[in-house]
């Protein structure tokens, strides 16, 4: 079939009878072209198809598909169902990260709150370091101590920990902000002195030191130590002694309730308030403070309370029930 534009051949003598009309053959022509249009057509698109012309007028093969070597190398290197390099697919894609969820609001809103993990797990193996003399005001004490255990060997510092970070829990789910003086992420400490700077330079609206008591088996029940009335060197409580004395008697009565424990029988005539002018943390500080003593961990039922993940909880959210009583949640 031929593909170029030259016109048709001559139609030959034979094939023309001369006594028809001269339109009667022209009609007769024009109906054989309109008859071989299509056939043609239909051919030359084939044609086209699997072959192309250069531009020096020879057919060339063309393939049907892109060649290989026309891919990027990332593309050639692509398996499939993946996008070439630098282009991710829909999966791929990835999005900004999500904001951080906006603090809970509650009644505690715009209130900060220190909570203070008494001692540390790694005070034991830095004995030298903690039994540096620091000064308190009204005189001078150990940097820090190693707290107490339970006769199992379960650490006073291990439990105060993990008492904190419920609370600390607790407190921000009512909108507060909370910060800790540590949390086990440093060798020994901090020093009472650094433990009070903490809730001093944060402006704490309240600040609570958690531990455990380590007296003799039978004594039992938790105490709330309150700030003395001191004046000495860095200490003077004048302005803490009252709203430390409201808060602490909000968390006693709180962590009594929640917890089903009992004040101590050992000091405090009942009441589970102790009031103390030897304490650091106590005398350094210029914002509303308190100790919580949760119970004796020498004791076997007080230890088994102390151990147990749940009261643990219940603990927690006793103290925090005190706080928020206390800044008027």
């Amino acid at each position: 079939m031929r593909n170029d534009n030259s016109p048709p051949p001559p139609e030959s003598g034979s094939s023309i009878d001369p006594d028809r009309p001269w339109f009667t053959r022209r009609a007769t022509l024009v109906v054989g072209v309109a008859a071989l249009a299509p056939a043609t057509l239909a051919g030359w698109v084939l044609t086209q198809a699997f072959a192309g012309t250069g531009s020096d007028g020879h057919s060339r093969p063309v393939p049907l598909t892109a060649s290989h070597s026309a891919l990027s190398p990332g593309q050639r290197d692509a398996k499939p169902g993946s996008t070439p390099s630098g282009t991710p697919s829909a999966s791929q894609s990835t999005t900004a990260a999500a904001p951080a969820p906006a603090p809970a609001k509650g009644p505690l809103t715009g209130k900060t709150v220190v909570v203070d993990p008494g001692h540390n797990a790694g005070n034991f193996d830095h004995t030298d370091e903690i039994d540096q003399q620091v000064d308190i005001g009204t005189g001078h004490k150990e940097c820090d101590t190693t707290g107490t255990t339970t006769n199992a060997g379960y650490k006073e510092a291990d439990f105060t920990l993990d008492v904190s970070r419920r609370l600390r829990t607790a407190l921000e789910a009512q909108g507060a902000k909370v910060v800790l003086t540590h949390q086990a992420d440093r060798p020994w400490g901090p020093c009472i002195t650094e433990r009070a700077r903490i809730g001093n330079e944060a402006k704490a609206d309240a600040v609570v030191s958690v531990h455990a008591d380590g007296v003799s088996s039978g004594n039992r029940g938790f105490h709330i130590i309150l700030p003395a009335k001191v004046k000495g060197g860095a200490a003077d409580t004048a302005k803490i002694v009252g709203p430390s004395r409201e808060l602490g008697e909000r968390i006693a009565g709180n962590f009594a309730r929640t917890t089903g424990s009992a004040p101590a029988n050992y000091l405090g005539s009942g009441t589970g308030l102790v009031v103390r002018d030897d304490l650091g943390g106590l005398n350094l500080s210029t914002q509303p403070k308190v100790f919580i003593e949760c119970g004796n961990m020498r004791d076997a039922k007080d230890a088994a309370q102390l151990t147990s993940p749940e009261w643990r909880q219940k603990a927690a959210q006793g103290i925090a029930d005190g706080i928020v009583g206390f800044l008027g949640g």
